[in-house]
């Protein structure tokens, strides 16, 4: 039996293929909602946008017509080696670029050509180069929409290098197990602006995979909505001090106890009761409305990061007539047991009683008040 291997062009395509899938724009106006509510973080500032193509990024577009105004010391962009476009200089398109900008010198009141620094990368920009980490070391502040693949080594990176940064991900990255202890500590919080889906609409290029959640306006622009993404941040704001306002008084019978976690479940954050001390498991949206003084997170139930009180013996899936049976195993979140198998959700039996897995939730308890 003879075996394929792939020839140094195919790899170089399937990477390119990659690369493809995983270039996102950012629409202005998410980025103009999320970065007025850190403007005084920016003064004096080196700011380093280290995966965003300076000729698509809205990023750059953004910190360069606000430079003065946000008071940056200094701006900086850099991509992946992907252009096939010339746009500054002849040899552009085969060689990787960073672009440096320091302000308007000619008094014309915006960012031009000749004010903007092209340097060239002797590799291809990607952000774990060492070039790209020499950059990144001058920088204060990290901005940037890097690619949802490489997401854990991204914010890997960034805390090594003991950085601030405002980045977009998608929200189940905060059950990552680079990424969670972070979260539970307070030492990253997710930004102030999402949409009501907790979805953005990033622009995708024209050859991009056609995929579903895509539109097409009326210009002909394909835009993608990828997941529930949110900023992820470690800048502080004043959004993310204010209480959450409270209405449902706790009542046993509306909120039932995980049957693996001491903690009762709360389906909605609008529903977490007013007047219960104990633990409660909430969506991990809470986290976008979470205010440190009011509650302390107290972990997460989502194995292998969570500890379970109970360890489920084998157990048999069962999904409803005609659907797909879930993948995920009992143990792997909180579990709640039912008096008998529900109609229309996948459901386990184990050991004759019935169970229903929820998605992870993160796990929160009250801070007490003081007089």
């Amino acid at each position: 039996m003879s075996i394929s291997v792939p020839s140094a062009k195919s790899a170089s395509l399937n990477a390119a293929k990659s690369a493809k899938a995983d270039e996102f724009y950012t629409q202005l106006t998410d980025i103009e909602k999320e970065l007025k509510h850190y403007k005084k973080h920016f003064e004096g500032k080196v700011v380093y946008l280290n995966c965003d193509d300076p000729r698509e990024s809205n990023f750059f577009h953004y910190f360069s017509y606000n430079f003065e105004r946000l008071g940056l010391k200094k701006l900086i962009a850099a991509c992946y080696k992907s252009q096939d476009v010339d746009l500054f200089s002849a040899g552009a398109a085969e060689q990787a670029i960073y672009l440096v900008y320091e302000g308007d010198k000619n008094g014309s009141g915006v960012p031009e050509l000749e004010e903007i620094g092209v340097q060239h990368f002797k590799a291809d920009g990607d952000f774990r180069s060492p070039e790209s980490v020499e950059l990144l070391k001058q920088a204060d502040i990290v901005v940037s929409n890097p690619p949802f693949s490489l997401f854990r080594e991204y914010m890997s990176q960034l805390i090594e290098y003991d950085k601030k940064f405002l980045i977009i991900g998608n929200m189940n990255a905060l059950t990552y197990k680079e990424v969670w202890p972070l979260i539970k500590a307070s030492q990253v919080w997710l930004g102030v602006t999402r949409t009501g889906t907790g979805q953005m609409w990033f622009r995708v290029n024209e050859d991009a995979p056609v995929k579903t959640g895509q539109r097409v306006d009326e210009d002909g622009v394909r835009y993608q909505t990828v997941g529930n993404s949110a900023w992820f941040t470690n800048l502080d704001n004043s959004k993310r001090h204010e209480d959450l306002i409270l209405y449902r008084p706790y009542d046993p019978e509306h909120y039932p106890t995980y049957d693996n976690y001491d903690a009762i479940e709360v389906s909605q954050t609008v529903d977490i009761p007013l007047n219960y001390d104990g633990v409660m498991g909430v969506p991990i949206t809470f986290l976008g409305k979470h205010n440190p003084e009011q509650f302390e997170i107290v972990g997460i139930a989502k194995a292998p990061l969570g500890e379970p009180s109970r360890i489920y013996p084998k157990q048999t899936q069962v999904g409803k007539t005609g659907a797909r049976s879930a993948v995920r195993k009992l143990n792997d979140g909180p579990a709640l047991k039912v008096k008998k198998p529900p109609i229309e959700k996948t459901y386990y039996e184990v050991d004759g009683e019935y169970y229903i897995q929820l998605y992870a939730r993160i796990l929160i308890r009250r801070r007490k008040v003081k007089p």
